[in-house]
């Protein structure tokens, strides 16, 4: 039998044995052993080496959860513990995670699987695991003092139901909640059909990843667990763009994204240079009559959206949330509005006594994006990423869809930049302007103002006689 050492050393996992006190150590050699991952890169899919077969997903900067076959039962291993999660190049957060990473692995299955969960803590507070969107027996949701006992400190309980439904799914704590999910523990849970499903089509490449957001102070490692809506980190799978991995296809390929949100607002997922449908929910597939094409879907807090698309247009296509503020690092709340400020003569002042002080706004922020600016230790810069053209000026929640027609199946490999074919980029016009025509008006004959009547014009008003209507 291929150890899970064996079959995943190619891909830059390890393994480690996990010592619980709640488990003795015959106990432990029945466990699967837990792996550990603690790259950030996107893995390859992991094929499933027995069970039903299935197409795998792509986890964006993450990977998928290996398992063993045991009498009949998938048999998973999840350790909730203390991670450092690189968030982008020259940038950590000390995170909760499962597994080494935050998010956790993805755990996939098929419809009809029987699973055992086995879920380590390793954190210094009660932990519990709710499968959210399941369909299982009432004491395996997962909610602490409700449906089970909380796990304590380096204890292991065991979670045991069958996936009876297919979709996109995630799983997260129902212990001090709030905490636990600001500090990274959660992950996706994808269950494939076990059969050609009427709802839910065959796809070329499917990639998945879930939103987060984390208030991190510049030049600190740990996020602030009790900010409700001011953070200033915005994130998916844990990393911020330039940190965010492409996703990679070939042209003509039929293309599913899932994306779940355990932030607390909404993002508006807004996909440039093709139209997608909706095609499923955490509730289950979406009926094809209620389908339509958009470039633009909302994705709300707890909810998990798969959306498809034929990726037919080549090129580096956006891919972002559309909520402007969403697409910037480190961004501080109370930066005051310096548009069209005049800063040069107090710039000089404060120069001779900050040598290092630096004029913001004045012109807009795309600036930052190129300037020099000292930041803190460990702190991600504001709007970073270089793209052919210059810099992007973006971070955040911000990726490329990167579509090629020699891009083989199965290669996930960054091709490098798109090359345009000949006079397909926008550039600067070299030819005579003509002076745009106005209208004589201020505002033109539809707000010029009404000419006066040649006389006044009285209106007079007759009461009716009488109580009665009157005359």
């Amino acid at each position: 039998m291929v150890s899970r050492r064996n079959l995943l050393g190619g891909a830059g996992l390890m393994t480690a044995a996990v010592g619980s006190a709640a488990v003795s150590r015959v106990a432990l050699a029945a466990l699967p052993e837990p792996v550990i991952q603690t790259r950030p890169d996107t893995m390859p899919p992991l094929a499933p080496p027995d069970g039903r077969p299935y197409r795998p997903v792509v986890t964006l900067n993450g990977w998928t959860l290996p398992w063993r076959m045991n009498n009949g039962v998938k048999e998973f291993h999840l350790v909730a513990e203390p991670v450092v999660r690189e968030m982008t190049p020259g940038f950590q957060a000390h995170l909760w995670g499962y597994n080494g990473q935050s998010p956790g692995p993805t755990i996939e299955v098929v419809e009809g699987d029987r699973l055992r969960i086995f879920v380590t803590n390793k954190l210094p507070e009660l932990h519990s695991v709710h499968w959210h969107g399941q369909r299982l027996p009432n004491g395996m949701d997962g909610v602490t003092g409700l449906t089970q006992p909380g796990i304590p400190p380096g204890k292991t309980f065991v979670y045991e139901f069958v996936a009876r439904r297919p979709g996109t799914f995630m799983y997260h704590p129902h212990a001090d909640e709030m905490v636990q999910m600001a500090m990274g523990l959660y992950g996706l849970w994808i269950t494939h059909p076990k059969a050609k499903h009427p709802l839910i089509d065959e796809v070329d490449r499917d990639f998945c990843f879930l939103l987060n957001a984390f208030d991190i102070e510049p030049g600190s490692f740990t996020p602030k667990v009790m900010t409700m809506l001011d953070f200033n980190l915005w994130a998916w799978n844990s990393r911020v763009f330039p940190g965010i991995d492409p996703l990679v296809v070939r042209q003509h390929d039929k293309v599913r994204i899932r994306v779940g949100n355990l932030t607390m607002t909404n993002h508006p997922m807004h996909l440039h240079g093709h139209e997608f449908v909706v095609t499923g929910t955490d509730g289950g597939p979406v009926p094809k009559t209620a389908r339509w094409p958009e470039v633009t879907t909302d994705v709300a807090v707890g909810q998990m959206r798969q959306f498809e698309f034929l990726a037919d247009e080549e090129g580096d296509w956006a891919f972002h949330c559309h909520k402007s503020h969403h697409t910037m690092n480190a961004m501080g709340h109370n930066v005051p509005t310096m548009i069209g400020v005049d800063h040069r003569s107090v710039a000089r002042q404060i120069t001779q006594l900050v040598p290092d002080y630096m004029v913001m706004g004045e012109r807009g922020m795309h600036d930052m994006t190129e300037m020099e600016m000292p930041l803190p230790d460990n702190t991600a810069a504001m709007m970073t990423g270089t793209g052919p053209f210059g810099a992007v000026g973006m971070g955040g929640m911000f990726s490329v869809l990167k579509v090629r027609r020699n891009q083989k199946a199965g290669d996930y490999s960054d091709p490098g930049w798109f090359t345009h074919p000949p006079g397909t980029v926008a550039r600067e016009w070299a030819g005579g302007l003509a002076e745009p025509a106005r209208g004589a008006g201020a505002g033109g004959t539809s707000m010029a103002p009404a000419a006066k009547p040649a006389e006044p014009v009285q209106v007079q008003i007759r009461k009716p006689q009488g109580g009665h209507g009157g005359h």
